[in-house]
């Protein structure tokens, strides 16, 4: 039976978060590990089940709140190349759980396979994206997937099909530990022309989203037929502010922080925003932030 000893190589201790994560804040992880190749995380994985350790899987830090006292136990981070692959035949797109979103996009798009510029401006990984169905008004990740390879707690591999996953609004049915990679089904098109859609949807995007700042996507998920945003501008609760952080001016269902900003205030603000809704509306607003 292994222990984390045999992981020194790829094992930091104490490590924090805040670099991290888009929101700058949050506490140290216990044991942060970065494994090279696919059999280095079963094997730690595994180790981690073995021992009773608790594994959390970071990716792109853009839709996570951590806690200021920090992570107990192992945080994953699938930042080797073996994790970031892309690879292109005919209209299927294959990557990497740890391949940036907007890469993919970009090379979904060189390739001239249209669906994937709908998804521009969308910030993270290929794998936190879809463990919770990354997307907005034009279209989201779960329309177009195949297939998903994934990798349980016990450190166990199988490929998930597109008849065994379901995909909800900012949510899916991936419930193992570790996404690995996906396949992608596109549609063929002239790159030019999926190009132009992208760059209107981009355009768009950016003058509505506080996107220059440190935020971390929206915050809440949208009500059934309603905007959270609309509902938290409407409360007039743009540019509130909580010590370090604020309600955007831009965009209210948006949060930003400065240096020095804390994810105690960033819950506070938080717990603000949703009494006062509440009051104002009669609607609880829950939230898409994950929260460690």
């Amino acid at each position: 039976m292994s222990s984390l000893d045999d992981f020194q190589d790829i094992t930091r201790r104490d490590v924090p978060l805040n670099q991290y994560s888009w929101l700058k804040t949050g506490g140290p992880a216990q044991f942060l590990i970065e494994p090279r190749t696919f059999d280095e995380l079963q094997k730690v994985v595994r180790c981690c089940h073995d021992e009773q350790i608790p594994v959390h899987v970071l990716g792109g830090g853009s839709n996570v709140l951590i806690r200021d006292e920090g992570v107990a136990g192992v945080v994953l981070r699938l930042v080797a190349p073996e994790f970031e692959q892309v690879a292109i035949s005919g209209n299927i797109v294959t990557a990497g759980a740890g391949a940036l979103l907007s890469h993919v996009v970009s090379r979904s798009i060189e390739a001239g396979l249209g669906g994937f510029e709908n998804l521009v401006g969308i910030p993270g990984t290929i794998g936190g994206a879809l463990k919770g169905n990354a997307g907005g008004r034009s279209g989201d990740i779960g329309s177009y997937t195949k297939s998903v390879t994934v990798l349980t707690a016990k450190g166990e591999r199988f490929i998930r099909t597109e008849e065994e996953l379901t995909f909800e609004y900012r949510e899916s049915s991936i419930n193992e530990l570790v996404i690995l990679e996906a396949s992608f089904e596109l549609q063929p098109g002239d790159a030019e022309q999926i190009s132009q859609k992208m760059r209107r949807i981009w355009i768009t995007k950016k003058a509505a989203q506080p996107l220059a700042f440190q935020s971390a996507g929206c915050v809440f998920r949208n009500p059934r037929g309603l905007s959270a945003g609309a509902l938290i501008e409407q409360a007039n609760l743009k540019g509130t502010r909580l010590g370090h952080c604020e309600v955007s001016d831009r965009h209210a269902n948006f949060i930003v922080t400065e240096d020095g900003a804390t994810t105690h205030e960033v819950k506070q603000l938080i717990d603000m925003i949703r009494a006062k809704v509440l009051e104002t509306h009669g609607v609880e607003l829950e939230l898409e932030l994950q929260v460690w």
